[in-house]
């Protein structure tokens, strides 16, 4: 079953992103997308290395290098090499589809029908006003359906697939992809299951099982933006920065996959137990050091 988690708590924009109505059927709700996904960054800036002068990027002409102005710059597809038809903002408004403010929904499908290759960014549906009613309504009926709306809408000129669904106390619009974006599968030579023994199944089947866990997206963090973070704020404070330690670097080429295997079982067991004695040793430590004898002036201090 596909699972998606949201993070909890995640802070909505005041602002909307687009405002417009919820429509299935007969039923139009009156709705508002707002972001469900933060940049966390970092982000830096290109700088001259000997004074730090950002460095600013300009419109160059690639045949003689003068620099354009905006005024001076049109669209062009590139049919052959070279060989452009150049586009008016007539010719995109002919093309551009009507913007109704309208997200209709076209289907309901089941939703482990959808591979997660056609999702690709998440956002909040928040009812306007005058919607919460109908907006709760949809969405007690689509988590009891374990379906999930398939729809299209315009957002900046461009028509979006979008997939509707109920998380938690939100709708949720995904915007996906359109078939002909993905790339098939039939492109690529994928090993076949031939290659594989019935006892490497079972044995890499038991190494799943000794690695199972529940789903829980707060135990999963960007070791490296810390780390970028940690250097950044360590060079501000002229300090060495404590950071995560690099992974042990590991071999593709695979000698022996059963033996690879074999050795891979129990791992996760003895560094959850080199975590829990560290813990534990931990803790010793410190019930040591509090029932030290106080020395007599930090009493009096503490009196």
């Amino acid at each position: 079953m596909r699972v998606r988690t949201l993070v909890a708590g995640a802070q909505i924009m005041a602002r909307a992103l687009w405002t417009g109505s919820l429509s299935f059927g007969l039923v139009n709700i009156p709705i508002e997308i707002h972001t469900a996904v933060k940049d966390k960054g970092p982000h830096f800036r290109m700088l001259r290395k000997k004074d730090k002068s950002r460095i600013q990027f300009q419109r160059v002409a690639e045949t003689d290098g003068e620099i354009v102005e905006w005024d001076d710059i049109v669209k062009g597809y590139e049919y052959a090499k070279g060989q452009f038809v150049v586009l008016t903002p007539q010719d995109f408004e002919k093309a551009a589809l009507k913007k109704d403010r309208v997200i209709d929904i076209q289907d309901f499908v089941e939703s482990d029908a959808v591979d997660d290759r056609y999702f690709d960014k998440p956002y909040y549906l928040l009812p306007a006003k005058g919607g919460a009613k109908a907006y709760a309504l949809l969405r007690e009926a689509i988590k009891a359906s374990s379906r999930i709306g398939v729809a299209k809408f315009v957002l900046r000129s461009k028509q979006r697939l979008a997939a509707i669904e109920a998380i938690g106390d939100a709708l949720i619009l995904s915007t996906m992809r359109f078939r002909d974006e993905l790339a098939r599968l039939d492109e690529y030579d994928f090993p076949p299951a031939t290659r594989v023994e019935k006892k490497q199944v079972q044995l890499a089947q038991r190494l799943i099982e000794e690695f199972a866990s529940k789903w829980d997206p707060e135990k999963y963090t960007d070791d490296y933006r810390e780390n970028i973070m940690k250097v950044v704020q360590a060079k501000r404070e002229r300090k060495t920065p404590d950071l995560e330690p690099v992974a042990d670097p590991q071999s593709a080429h695979v000698v022996d996959l059963m033996e690879r295997l074999r050795k891979s079982l129990g791992t996760k067991r003895a560094f959850t137990a080199k975590v829990a004695k560290a813990t534990r040793a931990g803790r010793k430590s410190a019930v040591k050091k509090s029932t030290r004898k106080t020395p007599t002036s930090h009493r009096r201090t503490a009196a």
